[in-house]
């Protein structure tokens, strides 16, 4: 069986798209960021570049590359000592299998289901979006995302809606497999976008999932999901206000429960807000348009 050679290190301070780079020039074929300690990483601020706060970098290597001299290549162009760098041969194997092997389809609520492509659900009426684990945040695993889905299952969404900071698009292939008339993305990650037009593609709704690049080309909604952090939703309540037609709702999540205070204030001049729900330490929010004049 063919092997293949792989060197990890820690992240550290070295710049992500410097060290990638570094390992690609020593030729590496494949590059993975992975967490070094098991810590969870959300969706990015606006302008930010997340990955975990201790990061450990692979880099594979084709058959028949020499460990030591890549090794001593990769240390010079890292301009780290070689004893940080971590060497093993691996058996070539269908990674992509392996990888998603461990994961399995999932309801949300009562029908909603988030199933990966080789899976096949079968339970009666379910409403099934197909998806398997990609680059962008979102697939049902975590939290926030568990409860905005439960939120759309509970309260299937009729007309036009935003999915604000889409990542995979899951909540928005969502929205559409449960009735939306139009859904409009928008992320400022052009990889989230861009797994977002995929994932519609799969999924058949082409259609009905617009992409919009900018947030200034997003319309007015009937209902507006995003799962993003806190201190971006409580910055983005005036123009979530501007967003939302006066009969329609406004779903927020990405929050811990210390946070939803500071969330509920930022909205309180033009929505209505409560939570709906909370899961792990997180927490998430639902809002209709206030009734009473703005002070």
């Amino acid at each position: 069986m063919t092997q293949l050679l792989e060197i990890s290190f820690e992240l550290g301070a070295l710049p992500p798209e410097g060290a990638e780079q570094a390992c690609l020039d020593c030729g590496a074929s494949a590059i993975t960021f992975e967490d070094a300690r098991d810590e969870p990483v959300l969706e990015p601020a606006p302008g930010e570049v997340r990955l975990w706060p201790s990061t450990r970098l692979k880099a594979l290597f084709a058959p028949g590359t020499e460990p030591v001299a890549a090794l001593e290549s990769l240390s010079r162009s890292l301009g780290l000592p070689v004893r940080q760098l971590q060497a093993q041969v691996l058996e070539d194997r269908p990674w992509e299998r392996e990888w998603l092997r461990d994961f399995h389809a999932m309801r949300f609520g009562r029908r909603l289901w988030i199933c990966p492509h080789h899976e096949r659900v079968e339970a009666p009426e379910a409403v099934v979006v197909h998806m398997d684990p990609g680059l962008a945040f979102g697939t049902g695993t975590h939290p926030t995302t568990a409860l905005c889905l439960e939120w759309l299952d509970a309260h299937p969404p009729a007309g036009e809606v935003i999915d604000y900071g889409c990542g995979s698009g899951v909540l928005a292939l969502a929205a559409a497999k449960l009735g939306a008339r139009a859904v409009h993305c928008f992320d400022i990650d052009k990889q989230a976008l861009l797994a977002t037009r995929n994932n519609t593609l799969a999924n058949g709704l082409g259609e009905r999932i617009r992409l919009c690049e900018a947030p200034e080309a997003l319309p007015r909604a009937d209902l507006l999901l995003a799962n993003i952090l806190c201190a971006p939703l409580a910055a983005l309540a005036p123009r979530f206000a501007t967003l939302v037609r006066a009969n329609g709702a406004l779903v927020l999540s990405g929050l811990m429960e210390h946070q939803a205070s500071e969330v509920v204030r930022a909205y309180e001049r033009w929505f209505d807000m409560a939570i709906f729900g909370s899961r792990d330490g997180w927490m998430a929010l639902s809002g209709r348009p206030c009734r009473r004049p703005a002070s």
